[in-house]
């Protein structure tokens, strides 16, 4: 409770009263010199009509005949607009509230134009919210807000344009549900939920097999480059390989060659044929069973001489291969070796025949 003395005496008025009081105020005592506060304009009667408006400021009237009737406040005043029901488009009846911002655009209609101008612009605000309510479903409530208060703002402004007011805007404070329609928007909310995380998780396992799939094909891809890579060295290493032995042996055949045109090259090359000749006898029986033998085994004077009668024709026909060269073209005849061409015995006796399995 307040105290509030006007016109000298104190009277005790709730909160209600006296916010309702500030925002439109009665009359007030004339004594011929008025101050008006800032934001305030202060409706003036003479002999009980209309006579004008005392703006802020020093302003002076007849006592008696004039009289201060009405006092709008021009500043912006809020208007709580009490809970009420509505009904949406879907047949959900909800609980809601909300504040209205006016101001006095006209204090001449605001003290003429309507008897009680913050009851009628709450009735108004009432009467617009469960009419603009019902057009819209209770998901469209909560998604379209800002849309619902501004057609509530308009509708206002429209119907208190006689007034001397003006809604400057509207905000839903509070919107309450029933009880089991809060239940099952939970339960939506919940299900909701549970399928933006199955699908998350679908596609968080679906992204998964993707990338083991391009892993495994990124494997495979660069396994077969490896292998093709390791082939082609590999015979590039073959390859040079192969140039390096016939390199070699090239150059083994030129300084063979070069040795045997040399003093006493003939001589070293009978000692290599009679080597070699030892050499491939004793690895004769380790291959197979059954071995045939020329019947001279032990002279390896013959066949020395042998071997050196096929070297002397070799070469007699490559010292006179250039010479037909030059007047003939054709193609040189292979050396013939009739002169070092073996016996053929007939006879069994003089083959020893040895048969290891026996």
């Amino acid at each position: 409770m307040l105290r509030i003395p006007r016109n000298g005496l104190v009277r005790l008025v709730s909160r209600d009263i006296y916010h309702q009081q500030k925002r439109f105020q009665g009359a007030r005592p004339n004594f011929g010199v008025i101050f008006v506060p800032q934001q305030e304009a202060w409706i003036v009667e003479r002999f009980g009509k209309f006579f004008k408006t005392m703006n802020p400021g020093l302003n002076l009237l007849i006592p008696i005949i004039d009289t201060i009737k009405h006092v709008q406040i021009l500043k912006e005043m809020p208007i709580e607009v009490p809970k009420q029901s509505a009904i949406t488009a879907d047949n959900v009846v909800l609980s809601l509230d909300g504040v209205l911002y006016v101001r006095v655009m006209d204090p001449y209609k605001a003290s003429y134009g309507v008897e009680d101008v913050e009851f009628a612009v709450t009735q108004l605000a009432q009467t617009t919210m469960r009419s603009e309510i019902g057009k819209i479903s209770l998901d469209q409530i909560f998604r379209e807000r800002e849309s619902l208060n501004v057609a509530i703002v308009a509708a206002i402004n429209k119907a208190a344009e006689d007034w001397g007011i003006r809604c400057l805007r509207y905000e839903i404070r509070d919107i309450k549900p029933p009880t089991k329609i809060q239940e099952a928007m939970q339960m939506m909310v919940e299900a909701e939920r549970k399928k933006r995380a199955a699908i998350l998780e679908s596609e968080g396992v679906k992204q998964s097999e993707i990338n083991i799939a391009e892993g495994k094909k990124q494997a495979t891809i660069l396994t077969s480059e490896a292998f093709k890579i390791e082939q082609i060295n590999t015979a590039e290493g073959e390859a040079e390989a192969l140039k390096a032995k016939a390199n070699a042996k090239a150059e083994a055949i030129r300084m063979v060659s070069t040795a045997i045109s040399q003093q006493n090259g003939k001589n070293a090359v009978s000692y290599n044929v009679a080597e070699q000749y030892v050499a491939a006898f004793s690895n004769l029986a380790k291959t197979g069973n059954t071995v045939i033998l020329p019947a001279n085994t032990g002279d390896v004077s013959s066949m020395v001489a042998q071997a050196m009668s096929i070297y002397q024709n070799l070469s007699t026909e490559s010292q006179s291969a250039p010479e037909q060269s030059t007047e003939n073209q054709s193609a040189p005849e292979l050396p013939k070796l009739d002169s070092v061409e073996p016996e053929v015995h007939t006879d069994m006796s003089d083959h020893d025949i040895h048969d290891d399995s026996k």
